[in-house]
């Protein structure tokens, strides 16, 4: 029988499976690598964009802040204007209450009184002066509760000094400014 020698070709086809399952394995891993390195520059495109629109929102927010702050100051600026407005409103409307107050203080102002300083302070008015008596004060203080402008006289002080041979009572006294009903007719 002759012998056949079958060692060499096994050998050289255990030698081409290696290679085959080294290029395979090698084929496998290039193949892992190149889907991490996909997947990492996918996921890379997708965190940028992401923070593109993130800084783009930043920007808008920041817009709308600066909008928001000149809104608010427009707003205060309103609120003083209006103020303001108010306030001119009201002296528009008290101009004519002076010289009421002023006639009214001729009218009522007794004999033998003299005023020496006026102060209002809101609707509550201060009256200094001398007077010849302290009976001619308590005249004054009658003719305020009966005026149409004023009201609710009080007396804080009177005090008698001799000045010469005559003898006068310098006093001070509050009264409440009203406001008459023809005037608010007017008004509205």
């Amino acid at each position: 029988m002759p012998s056949i020698n079958l060692l060499p070709w096994r050998e050289a086809e255990r030698q081409k499976r290696q290679r085959d399952f080294g290029i395979a394995m090698g084929a496998a891993v290039l193949a892992g690598i190149a889907v991490v390195m996909l997947t990492m520059l996918f996921y890379s495109q997708l965190i940028s964009a992401q923070e593109s629109r993130n800084n783009r929102l930043k920007a808008e927010i920041a817009i709308l802040e600066e909008d928001i702050k000149e809104i608010d100051s427009l707003e205060r600026q309103k609120e003083r204007l209006l103020a303001r407005m108010e306030i001119i409103e009201q002296l528009q409307k008290s101009r004519p209450e002076i010289v009421h107050l002023f006639d009214e203080l001729v009218r009522q102002l007794p004999e033998g009184v003299y005023l020496t300083g006026m102060k209002q302070t809101g609707s509550r008015v201060e009256l200094r002066g001398i007077a010849q008596s302290s009976t001619r004060v308590s005249a004054l203080m009658r003719q305020i509760d009966a005026s149409v402008w004023l009201s609710d006289p009080e007396v804080e002080r009177v005090e008698t000094k001799q000045s010469g041979s005559s003898r006068q009572s310098e006093f001070v006294v509050y009264a409440k400014q009203v406001r008459s009903d023809a005037e608010l007719e007017d008004d509205v």
